[in-house]
């Protein structure tokens, strides 16, 4: 059994460009774990292993990898940074203890660290922080320091003061024990001395050793006394306070260097094994039950507790699926078997693994606090709770935003129709933002993303992992039609052929409903003019039309039918003929009813640095937008809106010019409201000519 007191589940993130895989890869070769660094400029980063990841430099998924250092066993994911895919620093940060939040010399804190640190407060993730690439031109330690503490609203506890800056980065001074760490030029992590304190530092150096100590013991009003009579803590007592106060989130232990040049990465190590929480010392996750409400019960993480999991990434690599799970409490051996409590089915166990980056090593079990894989499983999707039979209870599940943009693509031909449809069920499994749907009018498959970004990325891994080749179309909105008048009409089916003919007559009220009532039916015939038994035939006729509205072929809403009366024939009356007499009382009335086009409304959710409030809020007027409401946070305002979908297309673009590319957005679906004249025209046009296209 491993002593969890020796684990730390910790992932790594920061914004695009600010070094997170760099660093990551020096944590590798520092623990033993590689022999040959890998560099993200050269393609060739152990974490970034997919061809599209090696190409752009950019890290597209959360790669998992584990090290040893100091006795205590690391579990590390590195995450993306970019914005298109904060899905998967989101899903990493709900299953991870700690973190390492990377922010670069001389960009310092910028949009996507933002967001990643609204992510980890949500989360309530300890965090150590990393000012990187101090060797860099601009680089500025003190203003990176600042910035944290100004835009993120947060408390950095400065552990170690840079030496030199620029290309003179040399080293750090390390407060804790007051001395130098420097580096020689070798660029090798090990060649480091410790010595003096250059004495032009000593008073700076002393100045913010001083504020750290008055910050740690505040922790504890007992040493605190002892320390304002004058009594100086010793570093135990110093380590275990900033321990506490890291995992109470009331500061964040801030470190430096440059992972590129291999120097100060010895210290983040040593900082993650004493001041980041172990898995024990996490607040335990609720368990809830079927509907979402907390049952009172926590997951302990202790090996004698019933087994409980999440499920937090599928990957599909070249030996097949990869369910990424988090062990919160119980064990895990090969051939158990385990209830998955949102399909309510259980899976066998076959195969263990863990995994570094790309390779794999089996294992036979896994215990409270593990970051492990399964093979093989079937069914399981990112969020759901894998436990033991015998004692059902959910963890709290992931929330995803919705898709937010969608594109129609076809296959080039007969061939690689099947593909597509294997390649696209595998990237749905991986991907929780990325959905779905096919358009059953025109059979096209509609891809919905978090960004143009992300649907780019998948369709390249299409092309090029699964080699589907596809044709992408231009994105599209989902229109709906209704009615705006109430209207009695009278329609009468008469057909005659050789033999019995059909007859129907139907005398109706057709009115709009309630908005999101959908469709409803009523009879009020008396007297057996029609038949009790023909009632069905004319909802369902009215049933199967509605799906196809008037105007431009939307599908049709909230409209009520009311059979008041009509005429039966005791030879030719049968349910078909009352089936076709509604669906043709259908067209004859809808265009009298005052037919009327509705369009998505989104409820918009912005969020801006303040000095571009009034850019971003002049923008969404211009596209139809309502604004609802504004709060301002520490690090920007957000504003709440409700916006057309069909305005909002190329939205992201825009949003990121307007705010120098710290602006965000997210956007879910909200209600289907009445189209303005001038842009239903537009629809409707578009639409016909799109029809006719087709037909030719």
């Amino acid at each position: 059994m491993a002593d969890l007191d020796k684990y730390r589940n910790i992932g790594i993130f920061a914004h695009v460009d600010a070094g997170k895989t760099t660093t990551t890869e020096r944590i590798l070769k520092l623990t033993g774990k590689i022999h040959k660094t890998g560099e993200v400029h050269d393609g060739e980063a152990t974490t970034d292993f997919m061809e599209q990841e090696a190409e752009r430099g950019i890290t597209i998924q959360s790669a998992a990898t584990s090290c040893e250092w100091n006795g205590h066993r690391f579990n590390i994911i590195d995450t993306p940074g970019h914005v298109d895919f904060t899905i998967e620093v989101y899903r990493s940060l709900k299953v991870l203890d700690g973190g390492v939040g990377v922010f670069c010399g001389s960009g310092g804190v910028e949009p996507q660290s933002e967001t990643n640190w609204r992510y980890a407060n949500d989360s309530e993730v300890a965090r150590v922080i990393f000012v990187n690439k101090l060797d860099r031109m601009g680089a500025d330690f003190y203003r990176v320091v600042d910035q944290v503490e100004n835009v993120l609203g947060a408390n950095p506890l400065v552990m170690v003061l840079p030496i030199g800056i620029e290309d003179d980065f040399t080293g750090v001074v390390n407060l804790m024990d007051m001395k130098a760490y420097i580096w020689d030029d070798s660029g090798l992590p090990e060649n480091y001395d410790v010595a003096d304190i250059p004495e032009d530092m000593v008073a700076k150096a002393e100045e913010y050793r001083e504020k750290m100590v008055e910050t740690a013991v505040e922790q504890d009003d007992d040493l605190m006394e002892a320390y304002l009579e004058g009594e100086m803590p010793s570093v135990e007592d110093l380590k275990r306070c900033i321990r506490k106060g890291t995992i109470a989130l009331d500061f964040f232990p801030t470190y430096c260097g440059s992972a590129f040049k291999n120097k100060g990465i010895q210290l983040v190590l040593d900082a993650v094994v004493d001041y980041l929480p172990n898995p024990t010392e996490v607040k335990p996750q609720p368990i809830t039950d079927d509907e979402g409400n907390e049952t009172g019960e926590v997951a302990t993480v202790d090996v004698s507790e019933p087994f409980r999991a999440l499920a937090f990434k599928i990957m599909d690599d070249r030996f097949g699926a990869l369910t990424f799970i988090r062990v919160y409490s119980g064990k895990l051996n090969k051939g158990d078997t385990i209830l998955n409590t949102f399909t309510g089915k259980t899976e066998r166990i076959g195969r263990i693994v863990e995994m570094h980056a790309d390779e794999r090593i089996e294992l036979t079990s896994a215990a409270a606090g593990d970051i492990v894989a399964i093979v093989g499983m079937k069914n399981v999707q990112t969020g759901h709770t894998l436990c033991d039979p015998k004692h059902p209870g959910t963890l709290e599940p992931m929330v995803f935003p919705d898709p937010v943009i969608s594109i129609a693509v076809a296959p080039k031909d007969k061939a690689a129709a099947e593909k597509m449809g294997i390649a696209i069920g595998k990237m749905v499994a991986e991907d929780p933002s990325f959905r779905v749907e096919t358009d059953e009018d025109s059979g096209e498959t509609i891809l919905k993303g978090m960004g143009e970004l992300h649907l780019d990325i998948k369709i390249d891994i299409m092309k090029r992992t699964h080699g589907v080749e596809v044709d992408v179309g231009a994105p599209q909105v989902a229109y709906r039609e209704t009615i705006t008048q109430k209207i009695e009409d009278s329609y009468t089916h008469k057909k005659q052929t050789g033999g019995s003919g059909q007859f129907a007559k139907i005398d109706y009220i057709v009115e709009p409903g309630e908005p999101g009532s959908g469709f409803e039916f009523e009879s009020k015939v008396t007297g057996g003019n029609v038949p009790r038994e023909f009632w069905p035939a004319v909802q369902k006729g009215f049933e199967k039309s509605m799906e196809k509205g008037v105007l431009a072929g939307f599908p049709c809403l909230d409209f009520k039918v009311t059979l008041m009366d009509g005429g039966y024939h005791p030879v030719d009356s049968s349910a078909v003929a009352y089936e076709l007499a509604a669906a043709a009382a259908y067209r004859q009335s809808m265009p009298k009813a005052g037919a009327q086009l509705m369009e998505p409304i989104m409820k918009v959710d912005v969020f801006t640095p303040e000095d571009h409030v009034g850019d971003v809020i002049g923008d969404l007027n211009r596209r139809r937008g309502m604004i609802q409401g504004q709060e301002a946070g520490t690090t920007g305002v957000r504003i709440k809106a409700e916006c057309p979908l069909s305005e909002m297309f190329g939205y992201i673009g825009d949003l990121r010019t307007m705010t120098s590319g710290r602006g965000q957005f997210s956007m879910e679906f909200s209600h289907y409201a009445p189209c303005p004249k001038n842009v239903a025209e537009d629809v409707i046009k578009e639409t016909k000519e799109r029809e006719e296209a087709k037909k030719k």
